[in-house]
């Protein structure tokens, strides 16, 4: 609120009222006939305090009205700041949401790799080297790693395309995790068939 309008406005107000006063107060008499009767004097006086009154009035409505639409437009600003805010922090818990799902991925694509390169070592090594039934489960782990590993890169392109607003472990996502513990198992009892 503009407090210093509005004390100004009181005080002309309050200095117009003692002028008036002064005009109208009974002075000492001189004579009688120079003094105006006294209804005349009070007559004068309404009609001085009426306007300023009326001044005095409109100068606090105008002060209260810009006060009022200042802090309407203050209000404003702050809803807009709040919501921009929001935006922003929406904003930042899918950024993070993004990155820890793309941490994930190539967690399980990494993972993937290294078990297919184990299962070739294995492979190499003549471990898994015994039966048919043996060579068969190898490969078939060797198929599911390599899917898995397929996988985990088509979730993480999947991750980075603009439009996707889901930051949640997407279908390729999940089958990278499953074909990854299948292709693992596939390999270890390929292990044990041996």
């Amino acid at each position: 609120m503009n407090f210093a309008g509005i004390f100004r406005a009181f005080e002309a107000a309050v200095a117009l009222r003692e002028v008036a006063r002064r005009f109208t107060a009974p002075t000492p008499p001189e004579s009688a006939a120079v003094q105006p009767p006294p209804a005349m004097a009070q007559s004068l006086a309404g009609q001085l305090e009426a306007p300023l009154t009326n001044v005095v009035v409109a100068a606090l409505k105008e002060a209260f009205n810009r006060d009022h639409a200042r802090l309407e437009l203050e209000r404003a600003q702050l809803e807009e700041e709040r919501r921009r805010a929001e935006h922003a922090l929406r904003q930042e818990l899918r950024r993070q949401a993004a990155d820890r799902e793309l941490a994930r991925l190539r967690l399980l694509a990494g993972v993937s790799l290294v078990g297919w390169i184990a299962s070739v070592g294995m492979l190499a090594a003549g471990l898994a080297g015994g039966t048919t039934f043996a060579r068969v489960l190898l490969a078939t782990g060797w198929l599911l790693l390599l899917g898995a590993l397929g996988a985990a890169f088509n979730a993480q392109a999947q991750l980075g395309m603009p439009d996707n607003d889901r930051w949640v472990a997407t279908p390729a996502a999940q089958a990278s995790l499953w074909l990854l513990i299948a292709g693992l198992a596939a390999s270890a009892f390929s292990l044990l068939a041996s």
